[in-house]
């Protein structure tokens, strides 16, 4: 997919980058994506000229002229003047190292695939009861919009290094690039602690060791079940795995792994973060299961609303990607709400593929109630039985449990004796009930922190 963008394209996207700071990158950055959308609508990506584009946002704000500054001197408008005459000189020389760094990382990637420098691989933590290894696809990854890319370049260092070459890299973003190490220890399990200086390699654990660390995780998870402890456990493996620059199928394990443990635990920022380091492995030619993961990403935005995201991401989907299993059903599943298809939608929920219904479970209750919004429009009565039936509730008891908890078990009839399967809802009544409820519990989409 990567393939697809123009070379001119990346170009052009790199050195607005560059040029962005804290006052306007986000002003720059909203624009930035606007043009490429349209160019990719119009299908104009490879016909414009990107070279010669220009963003709003980067260009010099116009300012009144005094009409005297008596206290500037001479010197300070000899080089003011100089800086204006030559505007290019500095972007052109920080264009200039940023490709030297480039060529210098792409050197020693090339040196570790042929074996000169130990093997590589990235990190972050993934793990689930049921799927640890589970070889689901093995079809190519998908690739995020050139911009996004180009982004991901940006690192960080440290303030107290000296003597580095580093470009127009941010001075408040540490560059691991500048403290690639190889670690020396030889414990198995190491607590999260975050860095605050340049890391010892006396802690860091090297990667024959961190396959060790990987399989004892995933026998402890099975055994305990503990979520708190294996999660601290990952992110201690996935940052030994980041100061050493390990990028490779082991490091795409370790973040799948752990993706789909924070699923089982209902943890989905932890999962955000997995998912999203994942697309950039993949990107990187690494092979994993991109397509399990792509679903699972459709799938969250579906829950998340973020409308923008996912159109994006539609846009780049190819036959492809569309034909398989996971990605289809994820794409059903938001076909299904855009339609107000309740009916599909928690039939798709039954039949969700891999751990697919571990984030469906989040819009659950949601989605329940605005069935029942349409529902109660519809229908002056309706059974309770029917309902559990058709808002996929495993009992009808479970459904009483639902109406009770969100305060709109509202019944034709108030005798407390008759069972729950011979209950009927009275619609008139609940229909307003449900509206508020609606609005108050799930208007907004509140992504709970992490556990």
């Amino acid at each position: 997919m990567a393939a697809s963008w123009p070379q001119s394209l990346k170009d052009w996207v790199a050195v607005q980058l560059k040029q962005m700071n804290s006052l306007n990158k986000a002003e720059a950055d909203a624009e930035m994506k606007t043009l490429i959308s349209e160019a990719y609508t119009n299908q104009t990506l490879w016909t414009t000229d990107w070279a010669g584009v220009q963003l709003k946002a980067l260009q010099p704000k116009t300012a009144t002229k005094r009409k005297s500054q008596p206290d500037i001197t001479a010197t300070q408008k000899k080089l003011k003047k100089t800086y204006i005459s030559n505007p290019s000189t500095d972007n052109e020389t920080r264009l200039e190292k940023r490709k030297r760094r480039f060529e210098r990382e792409h050197e020693i990637e090339k040196q570790k695939a042929s074996g000169v420098l130990s093997s590589s691989s990235f990190t972050h933590h993934s793990q689930s009861t049921a799927g640890f290894d589970i070889a689901r696809d093995n079809t190519p990854a998908y690739t995020p919009m050139a911009y996004r890319s180009a982004g991901a370049i940006s690192k960080r260092k440290y303030a107290n290094a000296v003597n580095v070459d580093v470009g127009d890299a941010d001075p408040n973003v540490i560059d691991w690039d500048r403290f690639t190490i190889v670690g020396t220890s030889r414990e198995v399990f190491k607590n999260y602690l975050r860095l605050t200086s340049a890391p010892d390699p006396g802690t860091i654990r090297p990667l024959e060791v961190l396959k060790i660390t990987l399989e004892e995780l995933k026998k402890k998870w099975r055994q305990t079940n503990d979520y708190r402890w294996a999660c601290d456990q990952f992110k201690s493996l996935r940052q030994d795995l980041t100061v050493q620059r390990i990028k490779n199928s082991f490091t795409v394990q370790v973040y799948e792994i752990h993706a789909r443990m924070a699923l089982e635990a209902s943890d989905l920022v932890e999962f955000n973060q997995c998912q999203s380091n994942l697309r950039l492995l993949y990107e990187a030619g690494i092979t994993g299961h991109a397509n399990e993961f792509l679903a699972y990403r459709i799938l969250y935005l579906v829950h998340t609303k973020n409308r923008s995201e996912m159109n994006l991401l539609m846009a780049q989907l190819t036959p492809e990607m569309k034909s398989t299993d996971f990605v289809r059903h994820a794409i059903e599943v938001q076909a299904a709400l855009i339609a107000n298809n309740y009916h599909k939608f928690f039939d798709l929920y039954l039949k969700a593929p891999n751990m697919g219904g571990y984030i469906m479970d989040h819009m659950l209750a949601r989605e329940r109630v605005s069935a029942l919004i349409i529902m109660t429009k519809a229908y002056m009565q309706l059974p309770l039985s029917f309902v559990a039936s058709e808002l996929a509730f495993d009992t009808v008891s479970d459904a009483h449990r639902f109406l009770s908890e969100h305060s709109i078990a509202v019944y034709t009839s108030t005798d407390q004796s008759i069972s729950d399967s011979e209950k009927r809802i009275d619609c008139k009544a609940a229909h307003p009930r449900i509206l508020a409820c609606y609005e108050e519990k799930y208007r907004k989409i509140d992504i709970v922190g992490r556990i």
